[in-house]
């Protein structure tokens, strides 16, 4: 086969569903819930369950275009094919510059938890290897993703029980008021650990029976993380507190401490550097195809589309990725850039929902598109104002390249 020619198809129902436990279940868990709690208070829970429907919602949305529609790219095809060239080029935008900055930030996540102080050295290193990985084909990158769901799961799991069954601390540090805005920027925050079911929609091309695979995975994998992430938070609750739970620095760690099993804190302290590394592993592999899918069509230079004949992956976009990421990993301070990630996400599912509402005309199945549209919107501008400002200016920066890119082309 050519250079540019397909990826092959070695995905069933239970790689893509760690695949995308892998992105969902990762250091979203191990840090998230103590920024939400900050801004939600007691009504963490609610804005957990919030964010659930919101991703429920896409997640059905995702499941059903990429059954259509089964190529690399996600959002950035179903948005071209359905509401024409500038929304698909949008949320390919959205989605690539959005999830290199989440990239970056899960490498950092790693280097904090092996080696705090040389932060920049070990996240610089994990782009390199797990680059590495996804280069030599996409199922060794299942067998390492399987492997880490595999540990962060027990781990979960014993979190749990050691907080449920240790005798908590709750009540003992003041929690804030809760108020409807602060449960929406806090559905907002929890949102992003639930954005990992998309990568399943991006490897579509590399799915078996995609049609029957995709939306089967998705739902699954979503359930599972949304069961995962309620049980933790409501254990973590109830020894910390909402209030002890929005000072935490490491919630999970500081949790099992509270409940009396301090040996099993740095376990969780591992856990949360190998869940990182997961979710950068998974996040690569997302953006690299997204970016193979928008060089195919030139929005990206099309030598990215190259597929190596051998390993049957886009070489030259997972390498492009890993440099662009071990950069800004090397040399950017990105705990600001989690915000405008978010945003951006949250707009590569609105136009998600916004392409699925057009699958069918009926009122019964515009409900939950309908609704995943909306609630994305309303999470978005529910996040913190710079974030809001960062994650407009970079979709106007998209949209001002779409539109110099079309003048000069003509």
């Amino acid at each position: 086969m050519s250079e540019q020619g397909g990826l092959r198809r070695t995905l069933g129902v239970r790689d893509a569903v760690v695949i995308g436990l892998g992105s969902m279940v990762g250091a979203g868990i191990f840090t998230a819930p103590a920024p939400a709690a900050r801004a939600a208070g007691a009504g963490l829970l609610v804005a957990l369950a919030l964010a659930g429907v919101v991703a429920y919602c896409n997640a059905t949305s995702s499941a059903r275009l990429a059954a259509v529609y089964p190529a690399s790219g996600g959002t950035y095809v179903y948005g071209r094919e359905r509401l024409g060239e500038f929304w698909g080029y949008l949320a390919g935008w959205a989605f690539v510059v959005g999830k290199t900055a989440s990239c970056a930030a899960m490498a950092l996540t790693v280097g904090a938890y092996v080696w705090p102080g040389h932060e920049r050295a070990v996240a610089v290193a994990a782009v390199v290897a797990l680059t590495a990985v996804n280069y030599r084909g996409v199922t060794r990158s299942v067998r390492v993703t399987r492997v880490i769901v595999a540990v962060v799961l027990a781990v979960l799991a014993a979190v749990v029980v050691v907080c449920l069954g240790g005798g908590g601390s709750a009540g003992r540090a003041p929690g804030v008021p809760v108020t409807a805005g602060g449960v929406l920027e806090a559905a907002g925050l929890l949102f992003f650990a639930f954005a990992g079911y998309a990568r399943i929609a991006t490897l579509g091309e590399e799915v078996r029976d995609p049609a029957r695979t995709i939306p089967r995975a998705v739902p699954l994998a979503l359930g599972i993380a949304l069961v995962v992430y309620a049980a933790v938070i409501a254990a973590v609750l109830s020894v910390l507190g909402a209030g002890g739970l929005a000072g935490a620095g490491a919630p999970l760690a500081e949790a099992v401490r509270a409940a009396g099993a301090e040996r099993l804190a740095p376990v969780v302290r591992g856990a949360a550097a190998l869940a990182a590394l997961g979710s950068l592993l998974a996040l690569i592999l997302g953006v690299s195809r997204t970016t193979l899918a928008m060089a195919r069509d030139r929005h990206l230079p099309g030598a990215l589309a190259a597929v190596h004949p051998r390993f049957r992956v886009p070489h030259r976009a997972e390498l492009a990725v890993g440099v662009v990421v071990a950069v800004a990993a090397a040399t950017a301070d990105l705990r600001g850039a989690i915000g405008f990630s978010s945003f951006g996400v949250l707009l590569y599912y609105a136009i998600a929902n916004a392409s699925a509402w057009t699958l069918n005309r009926s009122a019964a199945s515009r409900v939950l598109p309908g609704a995943g549209l909306l609630g994305c919107l309303l999470l978005a501008f529910a996040l913190p104002v710079a974030s809001v400002v960062a994650g407009a200016a970079v979709v106007l920066a998209g949209a001002l390249v779409h539109r110099i890119r079309r003048t000069l082309v003509g």
